[in-house]
């Protein structure tokens, strides 16, 4: 990590976010040294729930076995398999042998949805989550995850949209909660024009982060983008003043 841009990030955050959370980022690697080895759940457990540890500051990487559901798997790039009848799981339900977690109106449109989302292969076999002020220069991130409140969450979406003439350019996909902070921004990295992501909309993510915060998830080479824009953007107006004194 370019240390210089660390420091300037966090100068300028404290600046116009005070108070605000860092955010966390995310990154593939085959090298052991890079964090903590996260524990392997002894029962399925939601890979958003271990995030908390990381937004407090320790740093984890995990392999496919420290991932307790399969979502989290399938959205890190590590199993691309679904849970048997999985769409009737995400739909309706089977009566007597499945509940349902009614997201989707029916098998069929589950079905759908599948033929139309996009998977990828994780390139290494860890998946490691930091702090922003635990990166080192050795750490390469590729996405950034804040965990936002209203305001900033309007702050952030603002400023990723600074830059571009289109109307999204942030975006809200439809799916798990790790999905929204993993696979759709990392996605987005090779993109010619990369897109933020709101999420944390998953109904099964959300006892697993505080009421009122959701997720917003950019690829490094938007991120830098929008670090360089602080200055001269809205940031500096009368009208973020406004919204920056209640934060």
């Amino acid at each position: 990590m370019n240390q210089a841009m660390k420091e300037k990030f966090a100068t300028l955050w404290a600046k116009y976010f005070p108070g605000a959370d860092l955010p966390i980022v995310c990154y593939y690697t085959d090298d052991e040294s890079r964090a903590e080895m996260a524990p392997v759940p002894p029962t399925q457990r939601c890979l958003i729930a271990n995030l908390e540890a990381v937004r407090m500051g320790r740093s984890l990487r995990f392999g496919v076995e420290a991932i307790g559901c399969g979502g989290g798997k399938r959205y890190a790039g590590f199993e691309a398999e679904l849970m048997p009848n999985f769409a009737y799981f995400l739909s309706c339900g089977i009566p007597g042998k499945l509940e349902g977690e009614r997201y989707k109106k029916s098998p069929e449109l589950v079905n759908d949805f599948l033929s139309k989302s996009p998977r990828f292969q994780a390139p290494a076999r860890y998946i490691v989550f930091k702090r922003w002020d635990r990166l080192a220069e050795a750490d390469d991130p590729e996405v950034v995850i804040f965990f936002a409140t209203p305001d900033v969450l309007a702050g952030l979406f603002t400023l990723a949209n600074y830059d571009v003439s289109e109307a999204n350019g942030v975006f809200t996909p439809f799916g798990a909660g790790c999905g929204s902070i993993i696979l759709h921004p990392y996605l987005e990295k090779d993109a010619a024009c990369p897109r933020a992501v709101v999420g944390m909309f998953d109904i099964s993510a959300r006892p697993f982060v505080p009421a009122g915060i959701l997720s917003f998830a950019a690829p490094m080479r938007k991120f830098a983008r929008m670090i360089d824009n602080m200055d001269e953007s809205f940031l500096i107006t009368a009208s973020w003043g406004k919204v920056r004194k209640r934060l």
